[in-house]
């Protein structure tokens, strides 16, 4: 899908010509979009093409006065009920007045550009716009780690009481997704560290400031996902135990439950032997019924009393 914006009385809106100082988004292009939008602007096709593997790292590259930069940034799947964050590279190519972005999902951090929700965003300052996007990453990265942690705490007060995988399996899934999330930022903060060199930041303050701000986001993000990345293994670690404690402590119950159980059968067993046996009289049934309940009781007052019921 190919999507055009440019910046007119303040406002985003959609056009339908590769103009100067317009904003060409594209979303998980075919390869027929790619060809039309390279022949049109005269785009490195390897550019275009770069963020459409999911395993492409972030970088920048530069040739023949083109720039590429490449960044991942998190998104967030649907696996039931439950969240699952990941990451997938977005490409940002400049070329002369015109800015492209290529991304394999439509439902990112770019939607906050195309639908007005931005202060002070226009089409035409390139670098501005990318020094934007780039912040806006950041701030998303620390949005769903709060996320994360959120649903963590959730997951680990249902660990209290649980005996099942279930709620291990889905604390496993948010540490894959915390390794997803710091693999990524660590990556992004290479790519900020080149931006810092770039010449044409420099010659405007205001972007160097606003640089500099998000390096400071991107840093926070890559240490809370340390943070709870360790904090979440320790938890997982912990709730291991726990659950196979529960467990015992089960197992536990039920074996003194069998003993105590035992006893009435082992009695009916011996006094339903084809052998001489006393008690006969008429009340014989009632004092072996005595008798075994009175066996259980001081059974289970000992147990109890070693604290294995």
């Amino acid at each position: 899908m190919i999507e055009i914006f440019k910046s007119a009385n303040g406002e985003i809106v959609r056009s339908d010509a590769f103009e100067e100082g317009v904003w060409v988004n594209l979303v998980n292009p075919s390869e027929e979009e790619i060809n039309k939008v390279s022949n049109a602007l005269s785009v490195e096709t390897d550019f275009l093409k770069a963020a459409l593997d999911e395993e492409e790292r972030a970088r920048i590259e530069s040739d023949n006065g083109q720039t590429l930069i490449i960044v991942d940034i998190p998104i967030v799947d649907k696996e039931g009920k439950m969240n699952v964050y990941t990451t997938i590279p977005l490409a940002i190519i400049l070329i002369k007045h015109i800015i492209i972005t290529v991304c394999l999902k439509g439902d990112t951090l770019l939607n906050v550009f195309s639908t007005n929700k931005v202060k002070g965003f226009f089409t035409q300052y390139k670098t501005r716009f990318v020094l934007q996007i780039l912040y806006k990453n950041a701030t998303k990265y620390l949005e769903y780690l709060k996320h994360i942690d959120k649903t963590s705490s959730r997951i680990e007060q249902d660990l209290h009481k649980s005996m099942k995988n279930k709620e291990l399996i889905q604390m496993l899934k948010l540490e894959k997704s915390l390794v997803y999330f710091s693999t990524s930022l660590k990556s992004n903060e290479v790519v900020l560290e080149k931006l810092m060199k770039y010449e044409h930041i420099k010659n405007y303050p205001e972007d160097t400031e606003l640089l500099e701000d998000v390096i400071i986001e991107n840093k926070q993000a890559i240490e809370m996902a340390n943070i709870y990345s360790s904090i979440l293994s320790g938890t997982m670690d912990a709730f291991a135990s726990v659950i196979s404690n529960n467990l015992n402590i089960v197992m536990k119950f039920l074996t003194s439950v069998t003993i105590v159980m035992a006893i009435p059968t082992m009695i009916s067993s011996f006094f339903g032997m084809n052998v001489n046996i006393p008690l006969k009289t008429p009340i014989a049934f009632w004092i072996i019924v005595i008798m075994s309940l009175a066996m259980c009781l001081v059974t289970g007052i000992t147990l109890y009393k070693k604290k294995l019921f």
